[in-house]
């Protein structure tokens, strides 16, 4: 019963963390600012909201997670503070649609890492998955070359990258990263702070980005961190598919912005192969469990 319990209550909070993170890239485009402007409003917000949060939490309870967990909490949060840069640079300089797309790339990332680095040899299955999904972002890509929106799609790809370093390094340290991703907005926020105190403040509508990051980041990225204590890897990444899916849907409602052609066949590849996927692992998943418990009753 403890058992189904965490695994419902990873699915809740998971779940809750990835529609959060859809209104993500909305705001930033509704906030109608620079790019290093709306960096430092979105980090500094974001700090400020994550290290109130674990304030509180740690007055009320000696068990409050570590902000950065050691060596490998701070090699974590570098990585996501270079996400942050690479994702906001990507937004303006690239279509919404190819922005998620690309980033679904993460997982094809995270289990070549994962083979290098943890030695866990992906499956034949995953090593077919993995191949089309390189096909689905040759054709965003190739598509963007002549039209200006190539450097946005290499920023995207070196942010599905940075993605999935933080996770294999998380889940080879085995330490709780709930807050190190937050945390890690310390490094973007330098940058961005240097870059506008040159420039000036450019935006035309703060609120958004200040609600973006005072709020919609810490609840999105806490849920997103801790979903994992709960819930397989396939179930995660399927959560995280709600951006992908439903981010280029509210842009398309709130700023009329359509994908390309290619975008979108690109974009399906790359959807449809990680939901086959996920499901093929959630299915293998529940085949060996059920095989263990025949195996080993209670």
């Amino acid at each position: 019963m403890s058992s189904h319990n965490d695994h419902q209550k990873g699915l809740l909070i998971t779940a809750i963390g990835g529609l959060t993170l859809t209104i993500d890239i909305p705001l930033i485009r509704l906030a109608d600012g620079g790019a290093w402007t709306i960096l430092l409003l979105r980090t500094g917000t974001t700090l400020v909201a994550a290290l109130i949060i674990w304030a509180v939490w740690r007055s009320l309870s000696r068990n409050a997670p570590q902000l950065i967990p050691g060596w490998s909490g701070l090699i974590v949060a570098i990585c996501y503070g270079l996400t942050s840069v690479t994702f906001v640079t990507s937004i303006y300089y690239t279509t919404t649609a190819n922005l998620v797309f690309i980033l679904a790339f993460n997982t094809v990332f995270a289990a070549l890492l994962s083979w290098v680095f943890l030695k866990e040899r992906p499956r034949l299955v995953t090593v077919a998955a993995m191949l089309v999904m390189i096909l689905g972002v040759a054709i965003i890509v190739g598509d963007s070359i002549g039209t200006g929106h190539l450097f946005g799609d290499l920023m995207a790809l070196c942010s599905a990258f940075f993605i999935a370093l933080a996770i294999t390094i998380s889940r080879a340290s085995g330490k709780d990263m709930g807050f190190t991703s937050l945390i890690g907005v310390v490094l973007p926020l330098a940058v961005a702070v240097f870059m506008v105190s040159g420039e000036g403040l450019q935006v035309n509508a703060p609120w958004w980005i200040i609600f973006n990051g005072a709020v919609i980041m810490p609840i999105s990225f806490f849920c997103l961190a801790n979903g994992p204590k709960y819930i397989s890897g396939p179930e995660v990444a399927m959560f995280y598919l709600l951006e992908t899916i439903l981010a280029p849907v509210w842009m398309w409602m709130i700023f009329a912005e359509t994908p390309s052609r290619n975008s979108l066949i690109g974009g399906a590849i790359l959807t449809v192969t990680l939901v086959a996927h996920s499901l093929w692992q959630l299915h293998k998943g529940r085949k060996r469990r059920a095989t263990l418990a025949v195996s080993h009753p209670a």
